[in-house]
C-alpha cells in the first residue's frame, strides 16, 4: 500500500468495474454478490459477508473499519433471516451506518447485494 496522498489504487479491475478501490485510506468496495449455488437468504450472505472479509483484508481493512454499509434486498421479507447472519458477523461495537432495502438485482438468482466503504487500518 502506498502511504502518499492522492494515490488511487485497484483491485479486480474488469471492463466495466473494480471490485475495489482506496483512495486518501478509504476503501470503496463494489457491490458484492452471492458466488454460491444457494437460493437462501441465510447462505447468501454468508457468502456475500465472507467475501467483504477477503476484499476488505487485500486492501488493509477489516470489518472493523466500516464507515457505511448498504444492503439491497430482492424481498425486504428476507431481512430477519439476513439480519440474523449480519449481526454475527458485525463485531459488538463496530456496527456501521446501514441501509437496507428492497431492489431488483441483475440476476434474478441473487437475494442480497451489499455495499461497504471502509477506512483502512
Amino acid at each position: 500500500m502506498s502511504d502518499t496522498p492522492n494515490t488511487l489504487q485497484r483491485w479486480h479491475v474488469s471492463a466495466r468495474y473494480s471490485e475495489a478501490a482506496v483512495f486518501n485510506g478509504v476503501v470503496y468496495l463494489a457491490g458484492m454478490v452471492p458466488e454460491c449455488e444457494a437460493t437462501d437468504i441465510a447462505s447468501q450472505t454468508a457468502d456475500v459477508l465472507a467475501q467483504i472479509d477477503r476484499r476488505l483484508a487485500e486492501c488493509g481493512s477489516n470489518k472493523t473499519r466500516l464507515l457505511r454499509v448498504q444492503i439491497y434486498l430482492t424481498d425486504i421479507r428476507d431481512i430477519s433471516a439476513m439480519n440474523a447472519v449480519w449481526d454475527a458477523w458485525v463485531p459488538a461495537g463496530h456496527a456501521p451506518p446501514r441501509a437496507t432495502v428492497q431492489a431488483a438485482l441483475a440476476d434474478p438468482a441473487w437475494r442480497i447485494e451489499v455495499v461497504v466503504t471502509a477506512a483502512q487500518v
